[in-house]
């Protein structure tokens, strides 16, 4: 099994293999689909719910809602950040065409 998820996982050797444009695109349309937003939206109610329903005892169950809740936002702001660098790099090159 760890030779299945090295290899599905070979492609995020860190190296950019989309351009620019592409990795922006991706990310605009990631964003604006229902059905990604309903899936963080639930996530994070759910998160929510546990959170607010733990018990008083149940300090390690909390600290990994918080957890998961850290790692929620931080996905969504990864993709986020994809799509802001991308739309900066165009208005930077139409700004500035010879730098």
């Amino acid at each position: 099994m760890d030779n299945k998820i090295s290899g599905d996982w070979a492609h995020f050797s860190g190296e950019q293999s989309m351009s620019d444009a592409s990795r922006e695109e991706n990310a605009k349309r990631l964003l604006a689909d229902p059905l990604f937003q309903e899936a963080f939206h639930e996530l994070r109610k759910d998160l929510l719910s546990r959170w607010e329903t733990s018990g008083s005892l149940e300090v390690d169950a909390r600290e990994s809602i918080w957890l998961a809740m850290r790692l929620l936002e931080k996905l969504h702001g990864h993709i986020q950040s994809i799509m802001e660098t991308g739309h900066m790099n165009r208005m930077l090159e139409k700004q500035h065409p010879f730098i």
